[in-house]
């Protein structure tokens, strides 16, 4: 069964609220957690290059999924990424979320 991987690009104008998300992301892994287990593969973000191609995006996330399952919890149920959603949603000035099956 192939792997689900969401990619999420936002726009975060304040470097500070850019560095607070980015730390949301390094605590995701552990922190999500479905039936009190840790449930998500990976979890990485960073800083986009300035690059015009870009479009003004600077924050690329990708969390890796086992499951399409796994994947609609963390979109819908998951407390942790509730909370990150919570505040990216009050800072971000655009986002953009794409899904893809990896083997």
């Amino acid at each position: 069964m192939p792997k689900v991987r969401r990619i999420t690009l936002f726009k975060i104008p304040n470097e500070q609220d850019q560095q607070k998300l980015l730390g949301m992301y390094k605590e995701m892994k552990a922190k999500a957690l479905k039936n009190g287990k840790p449930y998500i593969l990976s979890a990485e973000a960073g800083t986009t290059q300035q690059d015009q191609r870009a479009a003004g995006f600077n924050i690329a996330a990708t969390t890796l999924f086992a499951s399409d399952e796994d994947f609609e919890y963390y979109d819908s149920e998951c407390k942790a990424h509730t909370e990150l959603k919570t505040f990216a949603r009050s800072v971000n000035e655009g986002m953009c979320m794409v899904r893809i099956e990896v083997d």
